[in-house]
């Protein structure tokens, strides 16, 4: 393949990729479509990180509610177990010393409602479970928890926000869009930004003509890792698909054969 492969992901999660798939041969273009930012107030977080130890089980939403999590964990408490959706948050949680995670046995379907087939629900009712996410997301781990009987507390970590469009950034999507790439989205919210990014490009045009980005962007390949994000995808008018699973691994399997 001539063209580059666009990592999206927000930058504290990118750059080991990037390296992977350069050593591959490939060119890597890091694309972050999501911005992630701490919040103002930080005490809610803090103050349900320092009674971990009460929890039964402790899920975590993503790698990014994991770094903002361990901003303020020291140890984590032997006896309470981690749960996770995906396979970089697993890969996150046992680089810090999580002994025991769980997460969904099919990784081709790394989200909120396999997990919540994977936990043993009987087994939580009457039980404190922290929910650590961004400042927004889906309530369907919630719901689903609290409808077994958990005693849930969900905690906000972190913001996101799609980057603002800058000449600089509008150049650099034309470029892209110029040839054909492969584009790794991890994210149905990213995938949803950059068509509104792309929307913009396009008013910002005079001699474009309607949607004109959006439709290139059609055209292009992209690598998910979730059944989600195929199915927010082809919502949005997107058909060279190709599904993995969660994980780098099988993100860099992908790529390999398209070599």
């Amino acid at each position: 393949m001539s063209g580059a492969v666009v990592i999206t992901r927000p930058l504290a999660q990118a750059q080991a990729l990037a390296d992977r798939v350069a050593a591959l041969g490939r060119r890597v273009e890091i694309l972050p479509l999501l911005e992630i930012a701490p919040l103002p107030d930080q005490g809610p977080l803090r103050a349900a990180l320092a009674r971990l130890d009460h929890y039964r089980l402790v899920a975590f939403v993503s790698p990014n509610a994991i770094d903002a999590a361990f901003a303020h964990i020291a140890q984590w408490p032997a006896g309470v177990t981690a749960a996770v959706v995906g396979e970089g948050s697993r890969a996150a949680l046992a680089a810090r010393g999580v002994p025991c995670i769980i997460s969904p046995a099919d990784s081709a379907h790394s989200d909120s409602e396999h997990l919540l087939q994977t936990l043993d629900l009987t087994a939580l009712n009457g039980q404190p479970v922290l929910i650590i996410r961004g400042e927004s997301g889906r309530e369907l781990m919630a719901d689903g928890l609290r409808a077994a009987g958990a005693l849930v507390d969900v905690v906000p970590a972190y913001r996101r926000s799609v980057p603002a469009l800058t000449p600089a950034l509008a150049e650099r999507l034309r470029a892209l869009l110029a040839q054909p790439n492969d584009w790794i989205i991890t994210s149905s919210e990213a995938l949803r930004g950059l068509c509104h990014l792309l929307a913009k490009v396009d008013l910002q045009q005079a001699d474009a003509m309607p949607h004109n980005s959006v439709v290139a962007m059609q055209q292009q390949h992209l690598i998910v890792p979730h059944a989600r994000i195929a199915e927010t995808a082809t919502n949005l008018g997107f058909s060279k698909l190709t599904l993995t699973g969660s994980g780098d691994e099988r993100l860099l399997a992908a790529l390999q054969s398209r070599l």
